[in-house]
């Protein structure tokens, strides 16, 4: 009897297998082998001494780590690497609490031109950076924050996307949970903090991540205004080591593999929730 049903079960299984199907799953192999192959050639020529750098094998004829040496023993990587950090934790903090402080607010508070405040801020996203460089160099001047921290980060200290997604998902906090909070005499501060907060923790999830890594690899604003190389963040050294070293390409492989790493261990612990606030953050827009 048992083997019957395991016959029925094995047929029925089989009839889900379409062709349509097996195209899909196709053409997502196709297309994520593609997306790989440049970072496994990235990995790989980072193994390769300089004259092995042009052939193509992705497993090197003579692997060394003698590059992983060089780059690792010069100082100036490890300070392009904490500048980047710096930043990228930075950004992210200030982002996860000022752009869910604000959604939270239009989303929940009633007040005179509360609408025109969330389309201006809209508005924004389609102001191209481009256009934004010189008023925020300008800004940086007379502020004196040209060639520091505070220069790289304040552009996105907050961020119109951030404040878009988390209002959108404050505004499916029922009220009926703050307003049981304001009862209990509680502030409206810690109503956010304690009550609204937790309960939009995936779109939180999603927000730091992306912010993180935008900020990790971001090149443009920090290669205007940082000049000191002991300032610079990991991808504008990088570019400059590139220039000091004649184009070496394994050395650059090298500071751009060791620079992925720390994204790749994001995404590998994280993917979960990147996946949903992706799948969310549509829904919610």
């Amino acid at each position: 009897m048992t083997a019957a049903a395991s016959t029925v079960e094995l047929a029925a299984n089989s009839s889900k297998i379409r062709p349509g199907r097996i195209i899909a799953w196709t053409l997502l192999f196709i297309g994520g082998l593609i997306t790989i192959t440049p970072l496994l050639y990235m990995f790989s020529t980072s193994l390769k001494s300089a004259g092995q750098v042009y052939d193509l094998r992705l497993i090197p004829a003579a692997p060394t780590l003698d590059n992983y040496i060089r780059v690792l023993s010069d100082g100036r990587f490890l300070r392009w690497f904490i500048n980047s950090l710096v930043v990228a934790t930075t950004v992210t903090v200030s982002n996860v609490f000022f752009d869910s402080l604000v959604g939270y607010t239009l989303a929940k508070f009633e007040f005179r031109g509360r609408y025109l405040v969330f389309l201006a801020i809209l508005s924004t996203l389609m102001i191209p950076t481009e256009m934004l460089v010189i008023p925020w160099y300008l800004m940086s001047s007379q502020l004196g924050w040209l060639d520091t921290y505070w220069g790289i980060m304040f552009p996105g200290m907050m961020t119109a996307f951030g404040t878009f997604l988390m209002k959108q998902f404050f505004e499916t906090v029922p009220n009926d949970f703050l307003e049981a909070a304001r009862v209990d005499g509680l502030n409206e501060f810690t109503i956010w903090w304690k009550i609204a907060m937790p309960m939009v923790t995936p779109a939180l999830s999603a927000l730091a991540i992306f912010t993180f890594l935008g900020n990790w690899t971001a090149f443009f604003w920090p290669l205007i205004v940082v000049t000191s190389p002991e300032n610079y963040t990991l991808p504008v050294g990088l570019s400059s080591f590139a220039v000091e070293q004649s184009i070496q390409w394994e050395m650059i492989m090298t500071g751009a593999a060791l620079a992925t790493i720390p994204t790749l261990i994001v995404f590998l612990v994280l993917q979960r929730f990147i996946v949903r606030g992706v799948m969310l953050a549509g829904l919610k827009g």
